[in-house]
């Protein structure tokens, strides 16, 4: 391929799932919405959504909220008390991308373990957990993350959380599931969506990611959690008023866009293969997220967003890219083509301008 070839093509946007835009059908759906005021509990599509996802998973409560970092730290603060501590992985998307908030707004201290992508484990969790007294902090609560963003879209396999739920119920624990993209996991492996919900106390689904909607996530919780966790939402500033034009875009991607993700993963593992007969090392990816190690990640980045590949840079030395619906085959073969000749040519014109000796 010559450099330059796809200029005059539309971008090939993988920078995220999130990325993704509204269709006619859902923008109809959303036109046509039902709505009341949801601070007064009157708004009938918010109220159809939660409730359908709580009977999904397997939950008696549901919040609407305008985001999944809402959700979690709501989630978060209703399961520990400030000054308790939280356990999750080093990486977990509530410390790495939710801008410190389980200390900032919950008065929360988190022990992180290093778990092997992503996945925590009963025996981690017994070597770090600890039992409080009034001269040690107690932890208090379990947070796990599925599918693991920063691993790579990793999935916890059933069996495992089934052993951590065991054990957190055992020593008194509760466990929160950060199930932004659960859908890929569900899609990946089978598992029906109740079998994971009763591994948590609380859950959070993301409805703009793999299920395309503009914005949104829903807490799952108890019952019992629901005023406070209202009145959480409503301090963040979260409460909103006929937001049934943004549920009705979930109620949307729930009837349309579920049984489509497994294409997101076909997609993925076509862009690892891809990547990697072009002489890159591809992590395998497991679900819709493909991290690719490339010295010099920021310039491959730059370089390729010239020619309309839209890829991020998690790391010095890691380029992602992420299937989602709007991402196709062809975008697929757009982006290995343009990422194998931007690697050439940085390659090339370092050797070109590098003193003598120096590659």
């Amino acid at each position: 391929m010559t450099i330059g070839s796809f200029a005059t093509a539309g971008p090939a946007d993988l920078r995220s799932d999130t990325v993704t835009r509204p269709g006619p059908g859902m923008r109809a759906a959303m036109a046509a919405a039902e709505v009341g005021d949801d601070l007064f509990g009157e708004d009938p599509t918010v109220r159809a959504l939660e409730e359908r996802l709580a009977g999904l998973f397997g939950f008696a409560g549901a919040l609407f909220t305008p985001s999944g970092v809402m959700a979690n730290q709501i989630a978060l603060q209703l399961l520990v008390r400030p000054g308790e501590e939280l356990v999750c992985d080093a990486e977990a998307h509530v410390l790495a991308h939710e801008e410190a908030s389980p200390a900032r707004y919950g008065g929360i201290q988190t022990r992180t373990v290093s778990a092997d992508r992503g996945v925590i484990t009963p025996a981690l969790l017994a070597g770090v957990v600890r039992r409080g007294n009034p001269y040690t902090l107690g932890t208090r609560a379990v947070e796990v993350e599925q599918t693991h963003t920063r691993a790579g879209g990793t999935v916890h396999p059933l069996e495992t959380l089934r052993a951590v739920r065991e054990l957190t119920a055992d020593l008194g624990l509760a466990v929160h599931m950060d199930g932004a993209r659960i859908w890929n996991a569900m899609a990946a492996t089978g598992t029906p969506a109740r079998s994971y919900g009763e591994t948590a106390d609380s859950l959070s689904v993301c409805l703009s990611k793999g299920l395309g909607a503009p914005v949104g996530s829903v807490l799952l919780l108890p019952p019992e959690h629901l005023p406070r966790g209202r009145k959480l939402r409503h301090g963040l500033g979260g409460g909103m008023r006929q937001s049934g034009i943004l549920a009705a875009a979930g109620l949307y991607a729930l009837d349309h866009h579920t049984e489509r993700i497994a294409e997101d993963h076909e997609h993925a593992r076509l862009l690892a293969a891809g990547l990697r007969d072009a002489g890159f090392t591809v992590r395998p990816p497991e679900t819709n997220i493909v991290l690719v190690d490339v010295p010099g990640a920021d310039r491959v980045v730059a370089r390729a967003a010239e020619e309309g590949v839209l890829v991020t840079a998690p790391g010095p030395d890691t380029v992602r890219l992420v299937t989602h619906l709007d991402v196709g085959r062809e975008a697929c073969r757009r982006a290995v083509e343009v990422l194998a000749a931007t690697r050439t040519e940085i390659v090339t014109r370092a050797r070109i301008t590098a003193p003598a000796g120096h590659l």
